[in-house]
């Protein structure tokens, strides 16, 4: 078996500009000596237990340009189909208005100020986050709005902490958040997996009882699992 590689014989580093890759031989060298060790190589071979180092090459096929690559790539979407789903539990199809779609989603304001392969990009869409959360209050009325989240279940959880931190109260006992039976599941297995941590005792139960449950805050869902408008 011929002998693998050297990290920096395979990295071309040479085909971007300085200030793009990092570190330069000098640095590198200078941080390597600090640390006590020779290579990047053997730093790696030092700190990544023998348990899981693999010992073979890996069985790649030959290398392909960015086009071949691509092609083969759009040959196996190809191959996909598009089918209709009928899991429900709020996996559904939704509709996103086109001025929506137009002046947040596809508007390139957000995004073309900041260079894709740095965390700044998150800047522009955290603009238009709050732009849109901006407007949803200036249409609804609310005092705020929440755009951020990737999911309901998620949102559901940052609001059960939310609410908890704003709340005055210090009842005996951990602090109860209420959730009614006829949320969907996966939100339910968020917010709970999010408040054991803290110390959260998730309680359930009909959404007509909310008001009497001695709870700090209260998760409803409309509409609830089972479809229909209460």
């Amino acid at each position: 078996m011929t002998a693998p590689a050297a990290l920096a014989g395979i990295e071309h580093a040479s085909a971007f500009a300085d200030r793009h890759i990092g570190i330069g031989t000098d640095d590198e060298q200078a941080m390597l000596a600090a640390i006590g060790v020779a290579s990047r190589a053997a730093l790696i071979e030092a700190v990544v237990p023998r348990s899981i180092v693999r010992t073979a090459p890996m069985a790649l096929p030959p290398p392909v340009g960015e086009a071949e690559a691509l092609a083969e790539l759009r040959g196996l979407a190809q191959r996909n189909r598009v089918l209709r789903t009928c899991i429900g539990q709020g996996y559904h199809d939704t509709h996103t208005p086109s001025v929506i779609l137009r002046n947040v989603l596809e508007n390139p304001a957000w995004y073309t100020a900041y260079t894709p392969y740095q965390a700044e990009i998150s800047q522009g869409r955290l603009e238009a986050l709050v732009n849109f959360q901006t407007m949803v209050c200036d249409l609804t009325g609310m005092a705020i709005a929440g755009a951020s989240m990737l999911d309901e279940a998620t949102a559901a959880a940052e609001a059960m902490t939310l609410a908890l931190r704003v709340h005055s109260a210090s009842p005996e006992g951990p602090p109860r958040f209420y959730v009614a039976d006829d949320v969907l599941p996966q939100t339910l297995d968020v917010v709970r997996t999010r408040a054991r941590p803290l110390g959260i005792e998730v309680i359930t139960g009909p959404a007509e009882a909310a008001g009497a449950a001695d709870a700090y805050a209260v998760l409803l869902q409309y509409p609830g699992v089972d479809g229909p408008f209460r």
